[in-house]
């Protein structure tokens, strides 16, 4: 498997295994500092438990900072435990950094000094074979009375284990596992019979940690976001919505405007507040308004939980695949290379616990996989859709979809069963990056892949070109090619200002060639490990990108809406049809009346040809008229919730 240098899927050295006491001690600070219960610490429960250790703010910010290295806005089991690392080594060095913190993990790292808990770690360092654990730190004597002299009251409830605080309550915490056993069964303050309503306690020797499926953030691998709080956004009815609606689910105090805004209590991560935002406040005007049908297709819960994906387009024998197999290191199931176009199919290679493949009409009636708005293209692209799921390290981190090659002359128009360009699309508009792979004897851009890459106009930022194969070329005919390829990239993109391009060649089975150009070996190896870093680098950027495609959806929504709303507006009593073709054949002046009277920028709204086809299908008189509480709703998303959330969400110590 390739690693990067920097990336969170490799470091320098394996970490050296952590003593099983150590990581009991762990585990039952963490059920201290989740308040909650749901598997996630937020910031002020993070600010109130890392506060023990004395750290100033600013090294406590960078804590934070590389222990939610995917800005998720909690710190699942593995991040509590790496930022209780991150602060015992800046109690012993005065430092956070990644640098020593990959360094030491090789040697194993002491729990911290917690003020008030008890530090109970096995061996010093460097003894016995886990190389991990030290010595108790001094002032840790683990008594049960508290600093002020104060003696707690009983609690009937508590187990055997007490720790003292700094104040007069006490906290209990699970005494340990017998050894080689599960982890404790979880109790909370009060004792175990005071669990909160709806959870329920867990019998001795239970493990009590949630499973590791479906986990996207970096380093995941022992909790997953919670269940829901509630069904509020579950049970909204795709029916108008009133103005009484507005809020219902989601929690929080009011704003000065009046509006509601969501706290860590009513939203733990960023994702699930994303989430609780565009079903309680926005679904239901997409669904009153068609916006599925004009735009991308509603989203689904599973599209709010899905992995960061990287999608993979280029004509046919350009590498696609066998990419694929030189990032993982491996064969997935069901692939193919060769000369001859191999990929018929789209393919998404998931992570799984076995080699597996599933058919399209299985993955699309499965609500919590991203695909359900895949069954608007039928059966025809369905029979040519499947996922392949393969144990990789990679893949827990992200999604890769491969793509049949695309075509050239009139093929694509006799032997396409689906709208390829529309599928193509509809992955753009939901993944990560966008890689479009060439090689020095295929430069040509056809109509198929000059109408793919139209599609990709508005996820510039996504795309990156692969110029593979590059090492049988010699240098001179390298210099023509790239030159080549710039040009007819500046033609179909349309900007003066070209994507990255990387130039290499990803090939798993056969090194860099030396023989026809020297020289190139070097400059190869470069550009691969930045793309490879370009790659690794993706679940750290995934949340921002998951708001940045948020925000821009509710633009465009913003946009339609004002347009349903300004033709409705116009439609008479009588007469309907007559003045419904009207509109349509005067559409762009509307559209420019809309522009000025809101105030918008013409280069956000549609294509007015596709507009008008799509909507020549609807009765413009039968779509709700718009008025101000709708768009406030919608202007309210935009300034207030969005905002709030992703400060409420960010580092808590900044």
């Amino acid at each position: 498997m390739n690693t990067s240098p920097l990336g969170p899927l490799g470091t320098s050295a394996p970490p050296s295994p952590r003593p099983a006491q150590d990581s009991n001690l762990y585990y039952q600070w963490f059920q201290l500092a989740d308040l909650d219960r749901d598997g996630r610490v937020t910031g002020p429960d993070a600010v109130d438990f890392f506060g023990r250790s004395g750290l100033p703010r600013d090294q406590l910010a960078k804590v934070w900072a590389f222990a939610d290295n995917t800005r998720r806005g909690y710190l699942d089991l593995d991040a509590f435990i790496r930022a209780l690392e991150l602060i015992s080594l800046a109690q012993h060095t005065g430092s956070v950094s990644l640098e020593n913190y990959s360094a030491q993990k090789s040697i194993g790292i002491i729990p911290p000094r917690m003020t008030g808990l008890q530090s109970n770690p096995s061996s010093p360092v460097g003894g016995g074979s886990g190389g991990g654990g030290g010595g108790g730190f001094p002032g840790n004597s683990g008594s049960t009375s508290s600093s002020s002299g104060h003696t707690p009251p009983s609690n009937p409830f508590a187990p055997t284990n007490t720790i003292a605080t700094d104040g007069p309550s006490v906290m209990t915490i699970p005494p340990s596992p017998p050894a080689g056993g599960a982890p404790p069964p979880m109790f909370y303050f009060g004792g175990p019979n005071a669990a909160p309503a709806g959870i329920n306690q867990q019998p001795t020797g239970a493990d009590p940690r949630p499973s590791s499926a479906g986990n996207t953030g970096a380093f995941a691998s022992t909790s997953t976001p919670p269940p829901k709080r509630d069904g509020n956004y579950a049970s909204i009815p795709s029916s108008m919505p009133a103005a009484s609606r507005r809020g219902a689910g989601d929690g929080g105090g009011k704003h000065k405007k009046g509006g509601y805004h969501m706290t860590t209590k009513d939203a733990t991560s960023i994702t699930d507040g994303l989430r609780r935002i565009y079903f309680n406040k926005i679904r239901p005007l997409e669904e009153a308004y068609k916006f599925g049908h004009f735009f991308s297709p509603l989203l689904s819960e599973g599209d709010f939980e899905a992995k960061p994906s990287v999608l993979l387009l280029g004509q046919y024998s350009t590498g696609k695949t066998t990419f694929i197999k030189y990032l993982l290191g491996r064969d997935y199931p069901g692939l193919h290379i060769g000369p001859e176009p191999t990929t018929d199919r789209f393919v998404v290679v998931m992570h799984g616990p076995e080699d597996r493949r599933t058919p399209g009409n299985t993955l699309v009636v499965q609500p919590d996989k991203p695909f359900t708005g895949l069954s608007q293209f039928g059966n025809g692209f369905l029979s040519k859709f499947e996922s392949a799921t393969c144990e990789n390290r990679l893949l827990e981190e992200i999604t890769l979809v491969d793509t049949p090659g695309v075509l050239s002359g009139e093929k694509q128009r006799i032997e396409r069963s689906y709208d390829f360009i529309q599928v193509c699309g509809w992955f753009a508009a939901r993944c990560d990056l966008i890689l479009l792979l060439f090689d020095p004897y295929k430069l040509d851009i056809s109509d198929e892949f000059k109408a793919v890459i139209s599609t990709l106009k508005g996820h510039d930022d996504k795309v990156r070109v692969v110029l593979n194969k590059a090492d049988q070329v010699d240098q001179q005919q390298l210099m023509r090619v790239y030159g080549a390829l710039m040009w007819s990239l500046g033609k179909v993109f349309k900007s003066p200002e070209v994507c990255r391009v990387y130039i290499g060649s990803f090939n798993a089975a056969a090194p860099i060639r030396e023989d026809v150009n020297p020289t190139g070996k070097k400059l190869f190896e470069k550009e691969q490990e930045d793309l490879l870093h370009d790659l690794y680098d993706i679940p750290a950027r995934s949340c921002d990108r998951k708001v940045n495609e948020f925000v821009k959806r509710i633009r465009a929504a913003k946009i339609h809406f004002l347009i349903m709303g300004h033709l409705r507006k116009q439609m008479p009593y009588f007469g309907q049809k007559k003045a419904q073709d009207k509109l349509l054949a005067n559409l762009s002046n509307e559209f420019a009346q809309v522009q000025r009277e809101h105030h918008l920028h013409p280069g956000d709204f549609p294509d007015v040809g596709r507009y008008r086809e799509i909507l020549s299908a609807f009765d413009i008189s039968k779509f709700p008229k718009l008025d101000k509480q709708m768009m406030k709703q919608v202007d309210d998303a935009l300034t207030i919730d969005i905002p709030h959330l992703v400060r409420s969400m960010d580092n808590p110590y900044l």
